[in-house]
């Protein structure tokens, strides 16, 4: 599908109908890896390859945001934008997303200094989630912006992802979802203010269609990710040296 039908986007509605439907069509709940883990077709060794390349891109959504907030001239997008660093870095005895998605991982059996330590990632993960990083530096602010609003699909992933990690795995506990449970009200918030921004903002053609483009980026790096774990724990394509290798991995897989 080319991004023609996006380039005559003639105003905030017709965007937004736009954003919702690259959302429908790529976002990375769709991918098979995800239907794999959401009904209980993974090993807690894939389950494990999944929430430690997962914790690359969630130490990683801070410094995007500090990224995006550092050009930033106006005062009221700064500090609404703000509360997203600290929804997952924490905030004095308030605990953040990052703490959160540890305590996953430690409950998966992983050491959470090995996984702090990053060492263990896909380089499939690494170059992806560097590129959003960079995307949001280097982009417009509008496009900085529009980058996050896969968040306006992140909902329904959650409420898909509790359930299936509390009913098909018995190693899953309850604390372990924690983090996705807290999505289910900070992703709606982050995402309203997202929205509404870009309908104000993009108020040509041109940048209507860098908007959309942006969302379709996001999009790909999250699919990305997922394609590398697939390929390497899944599918049996190989794992690159150093990286993580399950103990329940078959032993010619692992070789």
């Amino acid at each position: 599908m080319t991004y023609a039908r996006y380039q005559t986007l003639e105003n905030a509605d017709q965007l937004e109908a736009a954003l919702r439907e690259v959302g429908a069509e790529r976002y990375h709940i769709l991918h098979p890896f995800h239907r794999l883990l959401h009904t209980g077709r993974l090993t807690r060794g894939q389950v494990q390859a999944w929430a430690l390349n997962r914790y690359y891109y969630q130490s990683r959504i801070p410094m995007k945001d500090a990224a995006l907030m550092s050009r930033c001239a106006d005062r009221e997008l700064r500090r609404e934008w703000l509360v997203r660093i600290l929804d997952h870095d924490g905030f004095g005895e308030q605990e953040g997303g990052i703490a959160r998605w540890l305590r996953l991982c430690q409950g998966l059996g992983l050491d959470p200094d090995y996984v702090r330590s990053e060492e263990g990632i896909l380089p499939a993960t690494r170059f992806a989630v560097d590129a959003y990083v960079r995307f949001v530096r280097e982009q417009t602010l509008l496009e900085a912006v529009a980058s996050s609003l896969t968040e306006l699909f992140a909902p329904k992933i959650h409420e898909e992802r509790i359930p299936g990690l509390l009913q098909n795995y018995d190693f899953v506990s309850e604390e372990m979802v924690a983090y996705f449970r807290r999505r289910l009200d900070q992703a709606p918030r982050d995402a309203g203010f997202a929205l509404a921004y870009v309908r104000e903002h993009a108020d040509t053609a041109e940048k209507r269609f860098a908007v959309v483009k942006a969302l379709i980026f996001k999009c790909d790096v999250l699919w990305a990710q997922l394609d590398a774990l697939h390929h390497a724990y899944v599918l049996g394509g190989g794992i690159p040296k150093g990286a993580f290798v399950p103990a329940d991995l078959p032993a010619q897989e692992a070789a």
